[in-house]
Parts: structure tokens; C-alpha cells; sequence
């Protein structure tokens, strides 16, 4: 599901609207033909039971979406939001070098993807090895003009942090 709505309509054949949204019953008959044992129930249990929320449905259940991380154009309609004081980033040591002469960019995705705590940030790390965490001056960021959004699944975005604005560990 990730690939396709985050991702790669196409190998379905489903086109989101702008915002990201897909009619249910023609994204499950798409998905069959791919995998006929996908159907209702099937889908309920990822969207209910994802760790990350990564899906959501519609007011009336009528359809569904990625609630973040796309790298197909969409507008999911998030407000500016303001962020605590830190914010938290989980990488891995190979992008160090990197990140402090550049920062942290949001590379194929709309937007840098940020935790509110330092748990979540090292379960982001940990998909790669060994997790460096990463400490995010968010609020000195809004005094000086970025923006920040929180998706539906809780994840702050924004649209770069530069190295100026990262605590990196010792």
C-alpha cells in the first residue's frame, strides 16, 4: 500500500486526486488484480493496525490515503503548525558527513520528516543500523521563518533543517 499510494500509482493504474485520496472500492479492485486475496477486511488491518498510521481514510470511509511521505505530487492540506522546542531526527552515521555540511534535506519526499520524541526518532534510525540521533533547534527554526506541519500520523514536517539548527551528539 505504501508503494503505491506514496509512490507508484501507476502500477496499479490508480490516479490520487491532488489531494492523495483513492476511491476504496477501486483501489481494493486494482490491488486484487495484483494480489487476489487483497479485499476490505485485509486493508481495515493495515490501516488500523500500521505502527506508523501511514494511511487514512476519509470522513465517510469512502477513501483512502498516505498520510505522509509521497514523493508524487500531492497537497494534503496541512496547516502551519508550531513545534516544541526540539524536534528529533533519526539517521545513521554514514549520512553524518553529509548532513552537517548540508543539513537535512527532504530528498525525494514533500518534506523533512521530524519526531516529536526521541523514541520515535530512534525507530526511524533503526531501519538503517545503528541509529545517531539527532537534535532539532524547531522552535529557533519558526523564530526564523520555516514552517512546520504535523501529519495525521504525528509526524512534524518541514521543508529543510539546516546544520546551524542540528545538535549533534558527541
Amino acid at each position: 500500500m505504501s508503494l503505491v499510494l506514496r509512490h507508484r500509482p501507476e502500477l496499479i493504474d490508480i490516479k490520487p486526486d491532488e489531494n492523495g485520496w483513492v476511491d476504496v472500492p477501486e483501489f481494493i479492485g486494482k490491488v486484487k488484480t495484483k494480489i487476489p486475496e487483497f479485499n476490505t477486511e485485509l486493508m481495515n488491518v493495515v490501516v488500523d493496525q500500521n505502527n506508523k498510521k501511514r494511511f487514512a481514510y476519509n470522513e465517510d470511509l469512502t477513501k483512502i490515503r498516505a498520510s505522509q511521505g509521497h514523493s508524487i505530487k500531492v497537497d494534503l492540506g496541512y496547516q502551519p503548525a508550531i513545534p516544541p522546542e526540539f524536534l528529533f531526527h533519526g539517521t545513521v552515521e554514514k549520512y553524518l558527513d553529509n548532513i552537517k555540511s548540508e543539513g537535512i534535506r527532504k530528498m525525494n519526499r514533500h518534506h523533512v520528516h521530524l519526531s516529536k520524541d526521541r523514541e520515535t526518532a530512534i525507530t526511524v534510525g533503526e531501519r538503517r543500523g545503528k541509529p545517531v540521533i539527532l537534535k532539532i533547534k524547531a522552535k529557533e527554526m519558526l523564530e526564523n521563518g520555516a514552517e512546520f506541519f504535523v501529519s495525521e500520523n504525528g509526524v512534524w514536517l518541514t521543508e529543510i533543517v539546516l546544520p546551524g539548527y542540528i545538535l549533534f551528539p558527541k
